[in-house]
């Protein structure tokens, strides 16, 4: 027999096997010796009170042989002599998944990515944080597998009714991910180990006889009577397809300005703006596992079993959404920015989570009348802004540069620590912090605008009430975490997928519009390969 039983245990004990089939017997009033096994369907941690507790679903296997979890099987096929081709723009999650999609279907994909392999990507990175010299095409928005390879790997999501979820955490489990991510709350690869998982990918695609090509930026599009023929790279190259995927990410603002040039559609989009604040991962665990100086494992100190603890806060301020984004136990502060001049900071963790510091974003949700507001102050004179499907990646580039000019330059970030930030006080010392290019003391409401400055400074109070401890100068403010969706929506039909003006020109992902992450990226990048095989 097999039945789906839910226990809840102690860390110690969901570690133990012995212990879980004790559990499980109990629960079913068996011998221990009738539960062959089990697989674990979900498992999460509630932290809500004193005590920590780990639930768990299994299922198990009484009085039968247990059977190992079946993983999904896919059907690659050969498209080497495929009649129809498809030009994929981006090497992200939306562009890969979209390209193993199309291969399933038997269409061959050819991905052309502006930035490097996961392997020269890394020597790019190294230059950014160690010399502050930043490569425009290859960083750690740009290159193979997107801002996701160098962004932390976390899988959960909140867009269930896009697509296919399972599915997508099958395929990654099939390219080398491990199968904890297929019953874990919150499923995390960690991003040290992503660069393999794409590098898979990318072979599989080769091996299928498709085609992913480096440092082949792409520059223009070629389109005849509103119907896309191909598109065209800076080193010259021409490339003719039956369709076109724009699954560039959110940060390719050379894409939106060439769109815009050719008077394709395109609609400014709301998106977030704010920090990046980080704490000591032992304070974090103290305020979230309620940690007591007398318990046996020591002062302060996380039990084994249990992960670095993580956190999620959100805050109305005057009717607008304050929270957290990206939230990285156990990680690092990274340099994002993509064009020189320009600062962003993003977060990542490693696999193991064991870093010494946990960091999330602190954003603020910005409207074009926000941004409108901002530039008519005066602080540029650009003309009118309203009507401009731009003005909310201008005004997303125009705090990074003010951020990058506070820093001092070579990429070094403004920071504050938070208490000084929530009172606009100069910080006259700074803890220490992951950020490798560097801190500089500044006063960040010189660097925000004032309504989110505003905002962020109520908020950080209303959190401090909501976790004991958080709110703290221990704690330190990055300046800024600018990248959290594209500011720009590139329309299309909600039948047939493609834009509303021009005919096989599918925009897809993160970059335009209809993701927020590598899970819902992936599925949308199938939902559009799905489409093209209809037609």
């Amino acid at each position: 027999m097999q039945k789906i039983i839910s226990i809840k245990l102690l860390p110690s004990e969901a570690a133990d096997e012995a212990t879980v089939k004790s559990y499980l017997a109990k629960s079913e009033a068996v011998n221990t010796t009738a539960i062959s096994g089990y697989t674990i369907l979900k498992q999460s941690i509630d932290a809500r009170g004193k005590q920590a507790w780990v639930n768990i679903t299994v299922q198990a296997f009484i009085n039968e042989p247990y059977q190992i979890r079946e993983l999904t099987s896919f059907s690659f096929k050969d498209v080497r002599k495929a009649k129809k081709k498809v030009v994929i723009i981006g090497a992200g999650p939306a562009g890969l998944f979209a390209a193993l999609k199309l291969i399933e279907s038997g269409i061959k994909p050819i991905i052309l990515e502006r930035g490097k392999d996961v392997r020269a990507r890394r020597r790019d990175l190294a230059l950014l944080n160690k010399d502050g010299e930043i490569n425009p095409e290859s960083n750690y928005c740009f290159g193979e597998g997107g801002a996701g390879t160098y962004s932390d790997g976390k899988l959960y999501t909140r867009s269930s009714k896009r697509g296919d979820v399972n599915r997508i955490l099958h395929l990654f489990v099939h390219f080398g991910a491990e199968e904890k991510i297929l019953y874990e709350s919150h499923p995390h690869i960690g991003t040290n180990k992503l660069p393999q998982i794409i590098t898979a990918m990318r072979k599989k695609v080769n091996d299928c006889g498709g085609e992913l090509l480096f440092e082949k930026k792409v520059i223009d599009l070629i389109i005849n009577d509103q119907i896309i023929k191909g598109v065209k790279t800076a080193a010259g190259d021409s490339f003719e397809a039956d369709a076109v995927i724009l699954a560039t990410g959110h940060s390719a603002r050379d894409i939106f300005e060439l769109l815009h040039s050719k008077k394709v559609l395109i609609e400014s989009k709301a998106f977030a703006l704010g920090v990046r604040v980080e704490h000591p991962q032992s304070l974090i665990d103290n305020v979230q596992y309620h940690l007591s100086p007398t318990l046996s494992f020591g002062k302060g100190l996380r039990p084994p079993l249990l992960p670095p603890a993580s956190y999620s806060l959100v805050q109305q301020v005057d009717g607008k959404g304050v929270f957290s984004f990206c939230m990285c136990p156990g990680g690092i502060i990274a340099p994002a920015a993509t064009h020189p001049g320009e600062l962003v900071v993003n977060g990542w963790s490693p696999s193991k989570r064991n870093n010494p510091y946990a960091n999330s974003g602190i954003v603020v949700s910005v409207e074009e009348k926000d941004a409108a507001k901002y530039f008519h102050s005066g602080r540029q004179r650009d003309g009118k802004f309203e009507n401009d499907p731009l003005l909310l990646m201008k005004f997303q580039q125009a705090v990074e540069q003010k951020a990058f000019q506070a820093g001092g330059g070579k990429f070094v970030a403004p920071a504050q620590r938070l208490v000084d930030f929530a009172g606009s006080k100069l910080s006259a010392s700074l803890p220490g912090c992951s950020y490798l290019p560097g801190i500089h003391s500044a006063l960040l409401h010189n660097v925000l605008p004032p309504f989110l400055n505003s905002s962020l400074q109520t908020a950080f109070k209303e959190f401090g009430k909501k976790m004991k401890g958080y709110y703290t100068n221990e704690a330190i403010i990055v300046a800024t975490e600018s990248r959290t969706s594209s500011p720009v929506r590139i329309p299309r039909d909600s039948n047939s997928l493609h834009h509303p003006q021009i005919k096989n020109l599918y925009p897809c992902g993160e970059g335009a519009g209809y993701a927020g992450g590598i899970v819902s990226a992936a599925m949308d990048g199938e939902k559009v390969a799905s489409q093209i095989a209809l037609l």
